[in-house]
């Protein structure tokens, strides 16, 4: 998938990762995910990018940008994956949710996306 308005020159990162998550979620609705919430903030743990499920499994997305693959990816942290669990434990005990789970990341480059899914932390 070719993300057509990608512009790495825009002005701010806010600008950046609100572009990328648009795509990510297009990109997942192409596939048949229902989108149940996007940037869920569990008060100081931390914020979910996109909370998503299909097959009756959410699947809690983070969606990391770049101007290529490698940097997404080099973005995606010990310290984040530990803060983005945290925000999982976060929102599974207070929405009381009982299905099964994964972790998901989305990599947004000007040429493409890629779905890393179930990864382990």
């Amino acid at each position: 998938m070719v993300v057509d308005d990608f512009n790495p020159n825009m002005e701010t990162t806010k600008q950046k990762g609100d572009l990328a998550e648009k795509r990510a979620i297009s990109f997942l609705e192409d596939k048949n995910y229902t989108i149940l919430e996007t940037n869920f903030y569990a008060k100081k743990l931390g914020e979910i990018d996109i909370i998503a499920s299909r097959n009756q499994t959410y699947h809690f997305i983070e969606v990391k940008s770049a101007l290529d693959y490698e940097t997404a990816v080099n973005n995606i942290t010990s310290s984040k994956l530990s803060k983005l669990k945290r925000s999982i434990d976060y929102f599974i005990q207070t929405k009381n949710i009982k299905n099964a789970y994964c972790i998901d990341v989305i990599i947004v480059t000007p040429t493409q996306i890629d779905f890393l899914e179930n990864i382990t932390i």
